[in-house]
This record gives structure tokens, C-alpha cells and sequence, in this order.
């Protein structure tokens, strides 16, 4: 039997495994990883320990298989004859997420002990808790979509264009609380999509996906939350057949204004550079390692394994710039007077990836559109959101209920 600090231990591994899946996935296997503490990488430091004996490296290894093999993540490999400089770039991501070096020696000296423990940290991570599931869009491209939750109102999640659907799962599990809520990730990313020719990735084709997602979860209707450039997926949606979305709330969105519109150097930046990206494959490739150099630097530790993914390969860049180019570039003025629904624009002051303005342009156009301006926050703080945050969706998504537009307290600004 394991104690309390061993249970802690063994269920943050299990938990780090699943979180590198997606990026495991994408990789050619096998993936090095070397036993570091939590935070070493980052900060230069990361030899593997030296002292170790032969034993407590096999029983590492051991139980990494273990835990490797019930989580559905081949690859895996532990490296013993080397250092964090020597791996790969994203093998230096996935060591410093599974901090190997901070599993207990009793822990690692007996693996076996943890498998009842590591099956049911297995259950409870996100694929399993959100029944990941497989739905066909209208033009045949496969979706992975994910669903949880009991309560009488549906919310649909927008994710960020091309991110796994694992960075929202603070969000996913605070909404399913007393909501049933429905996600899925970005077309032409995920699963196994042939590598032959481009997918649509239009804003109405990726606003016809939102409900291909309902219509898989027989979900008349929703609220519908949208995070980063899923907030222009949400707009277009809302617009595009209001009668099947209730409420919006719209989350540091990253708007184009064909008329204009201030944008930070950042959006500047980008948009210059997934333009060229998404020309061709060739162009991919040659601009793969300067964005995956930019999205390391500018990427927080803790999410840094979920939102490089689509750095991962030259396919996935091109096919990320495509569909992200497309968000980023999508004037959202002309769907503005079509979205009556009550709908909630959220930003912050200092927001150095998406301009401020731009939500407040969006809010301003809305029918029904109440500003809100945090003091703080951006892109990265929004995945990893307190209660507090989470809530003000909540709240808003309880106001609107059952309430047409008009009878609703709902004024442009607040």
C-alpha cells in the first residue's frame, strides 16, 4: 500500500503522461525523456541525477512503462546517458512536465504497487471523464469531440484554433458542474488525417463544426463560450443560425475589423508570419523553427506541452496556419448586427496578445453586448483561470436564461 505523499506522486505522474499525449502523439517515437525536477529545464539545470544506482533507474523505467502503457502514450523512452541539452526540443518540454526526478525512491523501488492507482488516475483523466469520442463533419473531416456533464443547459466550448482540448480542461470541468458542455478540437489537426491534400478551413466551415458537435450530442441548443480565436468561430456561428445559440460570452478574442482596428506587434507578427506559412508546405518548413522558437518563449511552463503542439511537425505548422491564419484574418464587422443574442465580451487592460480594442469594437457593434475589462490577463493566464474568473461565464450564462434580448439587463458596458 502506498502513503499519502507516494499516492500524491504516482497521480501527478499519471496525470503529466496524459497531458504529453498529444504532443507523444505527434512526435516520432521514440521520444527521449531524462529524469529532471520540476523546473530544471527552464532554468538550465537539468542533468540527470548522477548518483543513482542501476536499480532505482530500472524501477523508473518500469513504472514510466507502466503508467505509459495504461495511458495509451508508446514512446516513451528513459534516457540514461544524457542530459537535458542533449535531447530535442519538445523531449526537453515533455521532461520538465514529467519532473521523473521528483518520483519517490520507494515509489520507483516497487511499481507495481501503483498499477490499482495508476488505472484509476487514468479514469479520471480528461479523454475518459469527457467520453472522447469521433464525429464526421459535412465534408468528411474527422473531429475528436468531447462531452460531459448532466445539467439541463448545454455549453458549447470554442477552444483556441489548433490547440488539444486537454488546455481547457479547467474550464471543461467547472462548467460541467451543472451544465452539459461539449468541445472538440480543430479540424485537419488531430486523428488520423490523411496527409494529402488541405481540408476547408474557412470561419463558416469551422462554425459548421460547433454544430456537427451539437448534432452528435443532440443539442438543440446552447450557450456558447469562446476562448481566444474561438471567439470569432463563435461570432460566426451565432450569426450564421442564431436560433441554436442562446447566450455568448467571448473570451480575449482576437478580432479583424476590415475597417480597422488597433492590434499589438504580436498580432502583427503573427498574422505576417502563419500568411507565409500557410502558402505552402515548403514555406512551412522554413518558418517552423522560428515560431517554435517565439511560442517557447513567450509560452508558460505549466501549458507549454499542449500549446507547442501544432509547432510539432512541418505538416501540422502548415495545417495550424491555414486554419489559424484564416481566424486571425476573418473581418468580424458584417457579423456583428446579425448576432441578437445576449453576449458577454471579455478582455483586459493589459493584454499584450490580442488588442483590447478589438473586444471593444466587438462589444460596441453587438446588439446586446456588455463589455467586461479585467486588470489583468491574456491568452496564457486564460487556461489555467481561477473559480472566480470562470464564474463571471457562469453568472452570465444564469442572467441570460430563458430571457429575450430585450427584457434582459444587458447594457454595452460595464
Amino acid at each position: 500500500m502506498l502513503e499519502p505523499h507516494e499516492n500524491d506522486a504516482v497521480t501527478r505522474l499519471v496525470a503529466a503522461v496524459l497531458s504529453v499525449k498529444p504532443l507523444v502523439a505527434a512526435l516520432a517515437v521514440p521520444v527521449g525523456v531524462v529524469p529532471v525536477a520540476a523546473g530544471t529545464v527552464a532554468s538550465g539545470t537539468g542533468d540527470p541525477p548522477g548518483t543513482w544506482s542501476a536499480q532505482r533507474w530500472d524501477g523508473l523505467e518500469e513504472l514510466l512503462g507502466r503508467i505509459a502503457r495504461a495511458a495509451g502514450v508508446p514512446g516513451l523512452a528513459l534516457v540514461r546517458s544524457a542530459s537535458a541539452d542533449d535531447l530535442q526540443v519538445f523531449e526537453r518540454v515533455i521532461s520538465e512536465r514529467l519532473a521523473l526526478a521528483d518520483v519517490p525512491d520507494t515509489v520507483a523501488a516497487r511499481p507495481a504497487r501503483a498499477d490499482r492507482l495508476v488505472a484509476a488516475a487514468v479514469a479520471g483523466g480528461f479523454d475518459a471523464s469527457f467520453g472522447k469520442d469521433t464525429v464526421v463533419a459535412h465534408d468528411g473531416v474527422p473531429l475528436n469531440v468531447y462531452g460531459a456533464g448532466q445539467g439541463d443547459e448545454a455549453v458549447v466550448l470554442v477552444p483556441a484554433c489548433g490547440m488539444p482540448a486537454a488546455l481547457t480542461e479547467t474550464w471543461m470541468r467547472f462548467l460541467a458542474r451543472d451544465h452539459r458542455v461539449v468541445t472538440w478540437e480543430s479540424r485537419g489537426l488531430f486523428g488520423p488525417v490523411p496527409l494529402i491534400g488541405d481540408c476547408a478551413v474557412d470561419a463558416a466551415t469551422q462554425a459548421a463544426d460547433l454544430f456537427a458537435v451539437m448534432d452528435h450530442y443532440r443539442v438543440p441548443d446552447a450557450h456558447v463560450v469562446g476562448l481566444c480565436g474561438g471567439a470569432v468561430i463563435a461570432l460566426a456561428a451565432a450569426a450564421e443560425r442564431p436560433e441554436r445559440i442562446t447566450s455568448l460570452s467571448l473570451w480575449h478574442g482576437a478580432y479583424h475589423f476590415g475597417g480597422g482596428s488597433p492590434r499589438t506587434r504580436f498580432q502583427d507578427d503573427l498574422i505576417e508570419l502563419m500568411t507565409i506559412a500557410a502558402e505552402s508546405r515548403a514555406a512551412a518548413r522554413s518558418l517552423q523553427t522560428t515560431f517554435r522558437q517565439v511560442a517557447l518563449r513567450t509560452t508558460p511552463a505549466e501549458t507549454a506541452h499542449l500549446v507547442l503542439y501544432p509547432y510539432a511537425t512541418p505538416e501540422l505548422f502548415y495545417r495550424y496556419c491555414r486554419l489559424n491564419g484564416v481566424i486571425a484574418t476573418t473581418d468580424v464587422e458584417p457579423y456583428l448586427p446579425r448576432v441578437a443574442q445576449p453576449t458577454l465580451v471579455v478582455t483586459s487592460a493589459d493584454d499584450q496578445t490580442a488588442h483590447p480594442q478589438g473586444s471593444e469594437q466587438v462589444a460596441r457593434g453587438l446588439p446586446y453586448g456588455r463589455l467586461r475589462v479585467e486588470p489583468h490577463g491574456d491568452h496564457s493566464s486564460l487556461f489555467h483561470a481561477g473559480t472566480a474568473l470562470m464564474r463571471v461565464a457562469t453568472d452570465f450564462i444564469a442572467e441570460s436564461r430563458g430571457a429575450a434580448p430585450l427584457s434582459i439587463d444587458c447594457p454595452r458596458f460595464v
